[in-house]
């Protein structure tokens, strides 16, 4: 018998990618529809993958709280395991890699926003409330995706034959190729494992000067590299929440980070990343074809 896994946030990145990888695994999909009781939806599933997130960094101070409380109560009631992606906000400026051991000493409101969250997950463990895997990673990637930063900023002036960078484009920093993170987050949901894990996913690490010359490599001619104003931002910020919260974290565009590959290659022996070159082959292909 398949066995069942409530996805909340299944039209999104993470959830979208996580549904379609637990499908190609056997597994029987209940996509959540937001707003409706999760308690009752989650009732004789397995797993609860919460990939629901405020979009545009709207209220996370009130909504990360309200969604995470609902994720638990659901995981309580239905004896569920939760899968929930983490990001790298926590760890502030400390140097990495990062993993699990790294201690969490956010710079920013939504690194404590986020620390807080986890901590909740974890303290619903360490009760017997919860069981709950934390897959965390840096910087989303989706296949041929056209939201996020790559594709609605760095990318977007591809065309004119520049990329954007919004910090040291010499910076490598932490990514993840929703693909590969889902079929790893499918892959440790099939073992039975403790009642709290935080698993890194280093996925990929480079910088805006590592993607422009494999684009360059791939197309035959390399992007000049921009870099973004950000004064714009500061400009528009009284008015306009994304702009303001953009703004807190341009500190990570300027941050070389990683995350540890060591305790995933321990869980997960033989699994490997999509090629590089073919994470960027992804990235550019709606591009090329508009």
């Amino acid at each position: 018998m398949a066995r069942v896994a409530l996805v909340a946030g299944s039209s999104g990145g993470f959830g979208g990618a996580m549904a379609a990888a637990l499908r190609s695994a056997g597994w029987q999909v209940r996509p959540y529809a937001r707003g409706t009781d999760m308690g009752a939806a989650a009732k004789g599933a397995d797993v609860i993958v919460n990939g629901l997130n405020p979009p545009r960094y709207h209220a996370w101070d009130r909504l990360i709280p309200e969604i995470t409380e609902a994720v638990l109560a659901a995981a309580k009631a239905s004896g569920a395991r939760v899968l929930v992606p983490g990001n790298v906000y926590p760890f502030g400026v400390q140097p990495g890699p990062w993993t699990a051991d790294t201690p969490h000493l956010p710079v920013s409101r939504k690194g404590r926003i986020r620390a807080k969250m986890e901590a909740r997950y974890r303290d619903a463990a360490a009760a017997g409330q919860a069981r709950v895997l934390i897959l965390r990673a840096g910087d989303f990637i989706q296949a041929g995706g056209r939201q996020g930063i790559y594709p609605e900023v760095v990318l977007k002036p591809l065309a004119k034959g520049r990329i954007v960078s919004l910090g040291d484009p010499a910076a490598r920093r932490a990514h993840a190729f929703l693909p590969d993170m889902a079929r790893a987050g499918v892959a440790l949901l099939a073992e039975d494992g403790p009642d709290f894990l935080d698993m890194p996913f280093a996925g990929h690490c480079f910088s805006i000067a590592d993607l422009a010359a494999e684009i360059g490599r791939q197309t035959g001619h390399a992007p000049q590299v921009a870099r973004f104003g950000w004064w714009q931002l500061r400009l528009l910020s009284p008015f306009w929440e994304l702009a303001r919260e953009l703004l807190e974290m341009r500190y990570l565009y300027d941050l070389p980070h990683a995350l540890d590959a060591r305790p995933l290659a321990a869980a997960l022996p033989g699994f490997e990343v999509t090629p590089f070159d073919q994470v960027v082959a992804a990235m550019i292909a709606p591009l090329r074809a508009a």
